[in-house]
């Protein structure tokens, strides 16, 4: 069984199921199964997990209130295969920023070795879809969508960049973790969830 938990605390968590029932169907893997991550034991068995879009610094104070925190930390840096799109982005690293405010103390992992910056594209009215080159998925351009975008401002070591926008960096590998400024799951391009389902299987 191939078993994949999204983090279910706030956010952006219904259209990375539907995203991964598409994937599972495409790949004929009959005995997937999705868990909504809302407490501790919802982290038993899981093979990956998936942190998805909202805002970070509510993500972050429900995962230490609920007691997922320190049990995720764990996991990802023991090398569970991990996607965080947006503010999932934002709650791996390992430093955050504000675009306007500047350093921020907020619940953040620490586990992904960049420093990230907060709504570098701007507010929700400045919402944008973009054509990508992400390098894990070859030639053909992948749709971003960008709502309230951050963008990763330092990668550390081990850090690979996947893609870039504008000269800025949207998409990054860290063994295990993938990390994106956009959110996946709203495109109609099942690719992503489709490399992470593979990343999964590899490491089953």
């Amino acid at each position: 069984m191939l078993v994949i938990g999204i983090l279910g605390l706030q956010g952006d968590i219904r259209f990375h199921e539907e995203i991964l029932k598409e994937v599972f169907n495409k790949r004929n893997i009959s005995d997937g199964k999705i868990i909504i991550v809302k407490q501790l034991k919802d982290l038993n068995n899981i093979d990956g997990i998936i942190i998805p879009g909202g805002e970070s610094t509510v993500i972050g104070i429900l995962a230490e209130k609920v007691g997922l925190f320190n049990e995720l930390k764990e996991m990802i840096s023991n090398g569970i295969p991990t996607l965080g799109s947006c503010a999932g982005l934002v709650f791996l690293s390992n430093e955050v920023s504000d675009r306007i405010v500047g350093p921020v103390n907020q619940p953040i992992l620490k586990v992904l070795n960049v420093i990230t910056e907060r709504n570098t594209f701007g507010a929700q009215k400045e919402s944008f879809e973009a054509d990508l080159n992400i390098s894990i998925l070859g030639d053909k351009p992948f749709k971003g969508i960008f709502i309230r975008a951050p963008t990763v401002k330092k990668i550390n070591s081990g850090v690979n960049i996947l893609s870039k926008f504008d000269d800025k960096i949207i998409a990054v590998r860290q063994n295990n973790i993938i990390a994106l400024s956009f959110h996946p799951e709203l495109s109609n391009d099942i690719r992503i969830h489709e490399f992470f389902v593979e990343m999964i299987k590899k490491n089953s």
